[in-house]
């Protein structure tokens, strides 16, 4: 049975959540959503093709050839010779700072909202977050796509990422 009320709340403070965090990157770095979750998927892999990077970013082969040509034109990406016939992707040292700019602001707009919360509720929070991830990836299928604006690191230091793990237990 489900509870509608923590649902709701849920539904509420997810979507805020969002509202800050994405609010705060397109402040801090006039980058929309899609082309921001791009820059930093780009970061951590470099030289994707347009149509590998479309699929982790969760955009359409079409959608996508016209955000890489709108960053193209910010001089943010570069395309380069991949393997055989492909055209990889590649972030210019423009746009590696870039994307070190959406983490940054990304961060920030959720350590605000962390700071609502005293330590013993944080750790609470990161086990509950831990459990839900888990879940939504099974209903996902896909690591890239849950996680496109995810900052890695923070993700992996001193802990196990969570949708990392659901994707080894899926695949082993």
């Amino acid at each position: 049975m489900h509870d509608s009320r923590t649902a709701n709340l849920l539904g509420a403070a997810a979507l805020a959540v969002t509202d800050l965090m994405l609010g705060r990157v397109a402040d801090d770095t006039g980058i929309g959503t899609s082309a921001a979750a791009a820059l930093v998927v780009l970061a951590g892999s470099p030289g994707l093709s347009g149509t590998e990077l479309g699929r982790r970013v969760g955009s359409s082969q079409s959608a996508a050839a016209r955000m890489i040509d709108s960053l193209l034109r910010r001089e943010l990406v570069e395309r380069r010779p991949g393997q055989g016939r492909e055209i990889a992707v590649r972030l210019t040292e423009r746009g590696r700072q870039a994307a070190a700019n959406i983490l940054a602001a990304r961060g920030g707009g959720l350590a605000n909202v962390l700071d609502l919360l005293d330590a013993a509720e944080r750790e609470t929070l990161a086990l509950l977050l831990d459990k839900l991830l888990t879940g939504l990836y099974a209903d996902i299928g896909n690591a890239d796509l849950l996680c496109r604006l995810c900052d890695r690191r923070s993700c992996t230091t001193g802990a196990c990422c969570p949708v990392g793990q659901a994707e080894r237990d899926r695949s082993g």
